[in-house]
């Protein structure tokens, strides 16, 4: 019988966790959170994307007493979690727009007897009052608040709806809260407590690492080409391709669609009847790559994304982290690419430029600034993203980035280095301040803006010195002479570049400054390189191929995606093991007890060699 407090005996919850979802054991911190809940505390938990957030507010529903509600933005994210947790064998149902009044009628009724366990609702919907009532009649024993750095207006999504969920949590009184997000700085972490209105919470931070993650970065040099140079080097893997326009994003699809890559376009200018569709599409591998602005993403859980590429730079580090973060949910391996241009940050200045805010203006300019340099860093990629979350990279190097794989070249910069050095000292001596970088490169290559003549910085002794180089160089240098130690960044929304005491001393003594030659585009096309070896499951890869087609089957005939039956790794974990037995099946990792009863049979067939007919014509169209 489910139990409504903590006093679960441990074995309990992986009870429950082998019987429904298949698995052995518990991902780090999942656990703890999910005792912390049952135990009747609000906890706040920051777990990565593909680190199991979901399942810290599912289990907990399955062992207690009463209703889950579990409040979620997107549509297309509900149906996913709910058609998921159906096939596990979970009572889980959504109420939304999307709905026929006759579905709608029997997901209410099923409510008001009390035989669902999860319910995912929007947070307008939520907090209408006639739903605040009805809610009342549920026996509502938690709450979960999905993706909740959208209540911040400091988080990279920020949703003025989720800022009346405050009076959800008044209403339902003294029941537990449990809010996850991927990505949260302390502030916002911070902001996601005042707002929800949550009781001395437990807060619960996991590693921001995702070792089987490969991260990389080329020189932009004709995006479309590139991508479908890569794309089709990494032939029947599904992926997610990046733009900032929806021209471009139109542009990309085209351009793989002539290639003959099978690709789908997903912006906020298509109608939603489009959007849905070409999302569907992607989710049922029906086409293998989506080309989509930042508007695509949220409502995603395809687990087998297996690359990520961003075909021009994205506006913080943030976004980069959770974009990049839907590659390898499944926990194999993954890689993220990133297209660099020095171009785009001087496209997006022009338009940040345009903000009125001031300080919405600064804000947006030092998180463009600090994303620029993680593209223009020699070092180590992973280090540089766990440090922009607080946490820190115990090794020297990942050995899955490109700086860690195939450093770069170091070059003698001394020269170059001491122009810039002598022009932060110069300007700092003529205005008695500091300026950032993007001025100091102005005046180096001796360019004629109102601050460069407001401030009198044209008759500086440094002003056009280096003219023979774009400012995009200079910018480049800039931010390598910062890493160096060379230059310190001062603290603020809009910081200042000033000389550190190396730098003084490199100044003084002429010193000589090693510095690492710039990101270049390849002259010919780039071998397929290792990616990260975590997550690598070695199967009979012709048995893997069989198994992918009749998952294929099944999942057409049940109208959901292939890993609503069994993800990638669980089928790769079958190839390994073969399993006939039900003992031996249930072993396997994803195979819960309700999927082996839906599944087992059909799967054992296929392993034993006795499956032929459609799954044998879809297996070889898959290997093709």
């Amino acid at each position: 019988m489910p139990s409504t407090n903590g006093s679960l005996p441990s074995s309990a919850l992986s009870d429950a966790l082998k019987r429904v979802w298949g698995y052995d054991s518990f991902r780090p911190l999942q656990r703890e959170i999910i005792e912390t809940s049952l135990g009747g505390r609000d906890v706040v938990a920051i777990l990565p994307t593909g680190a199991g957030k979901s399942l810290c507010y599912q289990l907990p529903a399955v062992v207690r007493d009463g209703l889950t509600v579990v409040v979620s933005p997107l549509i297309a994210l509900m149906k996913d979690q709910v058609d998921q947790l159906q096939a596990a064998g979970v009572a889980a149902t959504a109420l939304n727009s999307s709905l026929d009044d006759g579905e709608a009628r029997r997901r209410w009724a099923e409510l008001e007897a009390g035989r669902t366990r999860i319910l995912f609702v929007a947070p307008e919907r939520l907090v209408m009052p006639e739903f605040l009532a009805r809610l009342a009649r549920w026996n509502v024993a938690a709450l979960a608040v999905d993706e909740a750095h959208c209540i911040s207006e400091w988080g990279h999504d920020f949703r003025p709806e989720y800022r009346q969920l405050a009076a959800v949590r008044h209403a339902l009184g003294d029941v537990p809260v449990l809010a996850m997000t991927a990505t949260a700085t302390p502030r916002v972490r911070d902001d996601i407590v005042t707002q929800l209105g949550l009781r001395e919470p437990e807060v619960f931070v996991a590693s921001f690492n995702r070792p089987n993650l490969t991260y990389r970065v080329l020189a932009k040099d004709g995006a479309a080409a590139q991508v479908v140079r890569y794309c089709k080097d990494h032939a029947d893997e599904a992926g997610i391709v990046y733009c900032q326009s929806r021209r471009s994003v139109e542009a990309m699809a085209a351009a793989l669609d002539k290639a003959g890559v099978r690709a789908a376009a997903y912006h906020a200018g298509l109608d939603a009847a489009t959007r849905a569709r070409n999302q569907d599409a992607f989710l049922r591998d029906d086409v293998r790559v989506v080309c989509a602005t930042v508007a695509f993403g949220m409502g995603i859980n395809k687990p087998n994304v297996r690359f990520v590429v961003h075909a021009d730079l994205p506006k913080n580090i943030e976004g980069y982290y959770q974009e990049t973060g839907r590659a390898g949910r499944d926990g194999l391996p993954g890689e993220c690419l990133l297209l660099y241009s020095r171009g785009d940050v001087a496209k997006y200045i022009g338009f940040l430029d345009e903000i009125e805010d001031i300080d919405a203006r600064r804000t947006a300019r030092a998180q463009l600034d600090r994303m620029a340099a993680f593209a223009d860093t020699p070092r180590c990629r992973r280090a540089e993203l766990l440090a922009y979350f607080g946490e820190r990279w115990p090794d020297a190097g990942c050995g899955a980035c490109d700086n860690c794989l195939e450093p770069r070249e170091r070059y003698d910069a001394t020269l170059e280095s001491q122009k810039f050095l002598s022009c932060v000292l110069r300007i700092a001596q003529k205005s008695g301040f500091g300026v950032g970088l993007q001025h100091v490169a102005d005046v180096l290559a001796g360019a004629d803006n109102e601050k460069i003549r407001k401030w009198f910085h044209n008759g500086l002794s440094t002003y056009g010195i280096g003219k023979d180089r774009p400012r995009t160089e200079w910018v480049s240098l800039g931010r390598q002479l910062v890493q160096s130690g060379h230059l310190e960044l001062g603290d603020g929304p809009f910081p200042t570049l000033g000389l550190s005491a190396l730098g003084v001393e490199a100044l003084r003594n002429r010193t000589p400054i090693m510095l690492t030659k710039p990101i270049v585009a390849p002259s010919a096309r780039p071998a397929k390189q290792p990616a990260a070896t975590a997550g690598v499951i070695a199967c009979d890869e012709a048995l893997l191929a069989r198994l992918k087609a009749e998952r294929r089957a099944i999942a057409e005939a049940r109208g959901v995606p292939g890993y609503i039956v069994f993800n990638d790794a669980t089928l790769r974990h079958m190839a390994a093991r073969k399993p006939r037995t039900r003992e031996e099946f249930l072993a396997v990792p994803g195979v819960g007890e309700k999927k082996f009863a839906d599944f087992g049979e059909a799967f054992r067939a296929v392993i034993e060699g006795s499956k032929t007919g459609v799954t044998a014509d879809i297996a070889a169209e898959i290997t093709e």
